[in-house]
C-alpha cells in the first residue's frame, strides 16, 4: 500500500508538471518535476510540501475540466470523457495528498519529525510570497527570470523560486536549536548583506541586471524615512520596513538590515564580552539623529537643494555610521551604531512594540548569573531588565539570550500561544523573510 500511494503521489506530481509545460512554463514544469525527488529524504517536511502541492493540484485539476468541459460545450463536441479523465486525475491527486497527511505516510517519513511544521510551513510561505511578488512586479524580480529565462525556456525564476524555499525550510530546522541558531544567525545575516552589495558593485562595474530598476539609491537605513522626505516619492522601502516590523517585531534589525550584519561583525572582533551601552543612550542618541535626519531632508526639499548635494549629505552620514561601527563597536564590543545612532533602529523598536512578540525572562527559574547579559550586543539585558522579566526598548528579539541561558529561562512570547508554539511560529516567519530578502533585496 505504501508503495502504491508512493508512486501515485510521484505521478500525481509528474503530471502537474506535464500541465505546467503545456501551458508553456518550462521552468514551472522543471521545478515540479524536481519536487517529487524530496520525498527520497523520507524527511517530514517532505511529505508535507509535497500532500500541499498534490491538494492544490487536485484543485487546479477541477479547475481545469470546469474550463475544458465550457469550451467543449461552446464547441459543440463531446465533453464527457474528458471529464471523467479529469475527475480521475483529481481523485488520484486528492487521494495521494490525504495520504501523505495520515498515520502511515507519518511513520514512513520519520526524519525529522520534530521540525517538520517549521520546515513545512516556511517552504510554503516562502514559495507564495516569491509567486506573487513575481507575477506583481513591474520588472523581472528573480535574477533567474533575468539571466535564464528565454524563448527556449520560460519562467526560470520558478526554479529560483524552489532553491530558495528548500533553503527557507533548511533554516527553520536549523534555528529550532536554540544554540544553533544563536551560531547561525551572524553567519546567515552576513550572507544576506554580501549577497545585497555583491549585487550593488556589479552593478555598479556595468552589469545593469543586478540592480533592481538600474535606478541607484544609497544604501544608507536613515535613507528609508529621509529619502521619501526630501524626494516626495519613493515609498516602496519605508512600506516593505513597516510591513516586516508587522510581521516580525524590531527583528528586522538583527536578521534582515543589509547594514546591521557589518555592526554585529565589528562588534565581535574583540573577544571580550560586551560592556552595555547606557540606556539612554539607546534612546536620546537615536532620537537625535531620527530628528536631526528628518529635519535636514525636510530642510533640503524646501530649499530647493540638488539631488548631487543631497547625496553627497547622506554618504556623509552613512560613513559617520561606519565610522561608530569601526570605533565604539568594536571596542566595547556592542552595537553601538544600531543601538545609539541608526534612527531606522530607533524606529522599529518603537513599532515593534505595536506587535504582540516579546521576549520575556522567567523570573522563578532566573538564577540572575547573568549569561544572558553577557552574549546581548544590543544592551538590553541590564540586571534591572533581568528584574523587571523584559528586555529593554533596544531589544530586537535576535534570540542569542536564550540559546545562552543555563536554565531555560529566556522565551519567545506571542499572546494565546505556548512557549513551544511561539518560537517555533517567530522563526519560521524568520526564515521565510530571510529566503525572500536574499532573492529579491537589491538596489
Amino acid at each position: 500500500m505504501t508503495t502504491l500511494m508512493l508512486t501515485l503521489a510521484v505521478l500525481g506530481q509528474l503530471l502537474l508538471a506535464a500541465h505546467a509545460l503545456r501551458r508553456g512554463e518550462a521552468g514551472l514544469c522543471a521545478a515540479l518535476t524536481a519536487l517529487p525527488l524530496l520525498l527520497l529524504s523520507r524527511r517530514g517536511a517532505a511529505r508535507l510540501i509535497c500532500a500541499c502541492v498534490l491538494v492544490l493540484g487536485a484543485l487546479l485539476w477541477v479547475d481545469a475540466g470546469i474550463s475544458f468541459v465550457r469550451l467543449r460545450l461552446a464547441l459543440g463536441q463531446d465533453w464527457l470523457r474528458l471529464a471523467l479523465i479529469l475527475s480521475g486525475l483529481t481523485l488520484a491527486s486528492l487521494a495521494a495528498g490525504l495520504w501523505l497527511l495520515g498515520r502511515r505516510a507519518q511513520e514512513f517519513f520519520g526524519r525529522g519529525r520534530e521540525v517538520e511544521l517549521p520546515q513545512a510551513a516556511a517552504f510554503l510561505l516562502t514559495a507564495a510570497l516569491l509567486s506573487v511578488a513575481r507575477a506583481k512586479a513591474s520588472v523581472p524580480l528573480l535574477l533567474a527570470d533575468r539571466f535564464l529565462s528565454g524563448p527556449r525556456f520560460p519562467g526560470a525564476g520558478w526554479l529560483e523560486i524552489l532553491v530558495l524555499a528548500l533553503y527557507a525550510a533548511w533554516l527553520a530546522g536549523a534555528f529550532m536549536d536554540p544554540e544553533r541558531h544563536k551560531r547561525l544567525r551572524p553567519r546567515i545575516w552576513a550572507l544576506f548583506s554580501a549577497v545585497f552589495f555583491g549585487q550593488l558593485l556589479l552593478g555598479l562595474l556595468g552589469l545593469q541586471d543586478f540592480l533592481m530598476t538600474g535606478r541607484l539609491h544609497l544604501p544608507v537605513p536613515a535613507l528609508i524615512l529621509a529619502g521619501p522626505i526630501f524626494r516626495g516619492t519613493g515609498l516602496f522601502m519605508a512600506i516593505l520596513f513597516a510591513a516586516t516590523v508587522l510581521f516580525v517585531g524590531p527583528a528586522w534589525c538583527s536578521h534582515l538590515c543589509y547594514i546591521g550584519a557589518w555592526d554585529d561583525a565589528c562588534s565581535r572582533l574583540d573577544p571580550k564580552r560586551p560592556e552595555p551601552l547606557p540606556a539612554r543612550w539607546a534612546l536620546w542618541g537615536r532620537a537625535t539623529t531620527l530628528i536631526l535626519t528628518c529635519a535636514t531632508a525636510l530642510a533640503l526639499r524646501l530649499l530647493g537643494v540638488d539631488g548631487v548635494t543631497a547625496t553627497w549629505l547622506a554618504a556623509a552620514f552613512g560613513l559617520t555610521g561606519v565610522g561608530v561601527m569601526l570605533t565604539l563597536s568594536r571596542r566595547l564590543g556592542v552595537m553601538a551604531h544600531c543601538t545609539a545612532f541608526c534612527p531606522m533602529g530607533l524606529v522599529g523598536n518603537l513599532l515593534g512594540r505595536l506587535v504582540p512578540w516579546r521576549l520575556r525572562i522567567d523570573r522563578e527559574t532566573c538564577s540572575r548569573c547573568r549569561s544572558c547579559s553577557r552574549v546581548c550586543r544590543y544592551s538590553a539585558l541590564s540586571g534591572a531588565d533581568i528584574e523587571a522579566g523584559t528586555p529593554a526598548l533596544s531589544c530586537t528579539l535576535c534570540g542569542d539570550c536564550i540559546g545562552a541561558c543555563p536554565h531555560d529561562s529566556m522565551h519567545y512570547h506571542f499572546p494565546g500561544l505556548s512557549r513551544t508554539t511561539a518560537r517555533a511560529t517567530f522563526l519560521t516567519l524568520i526564515a521565510t523573510l530571510s529566503a525572500v530578502f536574499l532573492g529579491v533585496a537589491r538596489m
